[in-house]
């Protein structure tokens, strides 16, 4: 009879314990699950919509600005830090935030003001403003942007996804009409040039 009673208390014992330790375990994939939707940041709308619309230039872009018949100022021109291109004759003119016609439009009314009658202007993109691939990445760093660039794509150039990566969707931080918004994607989005991608650790 005591060798029984004692086998039932360690019974309990053990039966106690298990019961701890599933609810430690519960705990703590609740946590972690909290902590995972806190740190989530739903796509704002204005993120996906700015990729139908014309593209707006930014610091770090370059354009090719040909004037007709005017060999002096067809040339390729960077827009600076302060979001202008130093341009011959009229000296700088604002690039940030507008499209490329827009541009066209702002050097044509310059070159109006004294210099020719009736400029001919046309802008195009010559090269894009690099993308940034930071976070769980074999090799994170700045990296061209070309069109049709997906999150995808952007990780295979940075050297792939470390064996921690989180490969179900990453945040990326975007410029949007100046205000800087950040959103959750999948690895199938779109990228625009200027954009930063962060690839997350996965929780277990």
């Amino acid at each position: 009879m005591p060798n029984l009673h004692l086998r039932m208390q360690r019974a309990e014992g053990m039966c106690l314990v298990k019961r701890r330790t599933a609810l430690l375990s519960s705990i703590f994939l609740a946590a972690a699950f909290a902590a995972g939707c806190s740190s989530y940041r739903p796509v704002p709308p204005a993120f996906h919509k700015v990729l139908d619309e014309p593209y707006r230039l930014g610091a770090g872009d370059r354009v090719r600005v040909t004037v007709f018949e005017q060999d002096g100022l067809t040339n390729t021109y960077s827009v600076d830090q302060s979001g202008y291109i130093s341009f011959p004759l009229v000296g700088a003119v604002p690039a940030r935030g507008h499209t490329t016609q827009q541009l066209e439009a702002a050097i044509a009314a310059k070159l109006r003001q004294g210099y020719l009658r009736e400029p001919d202007v046309s802008v195009e993109i010559d090269r894009y403003r690099p993308i940034f691939v930071m976070g769980e990445v074999g090799a994170a760093g700045q990296y061209s942007y070309v069109p049709g660039l997906t999150v995808q794509k952007a990780v295979a150039i940075a050297g792939g996804f470390s064996p921690r990566a989180n490969q179900e969707s990453v945040d990326v931080t975007r410029d949007i009409n100046g205000k800087v918004m950040t959103g959750r994607v999948r690895t199938s989005d779109p990228l625009m040039p200027g954009d930063t991608v962060y690839v997350r650790e996965r929780l277990f």
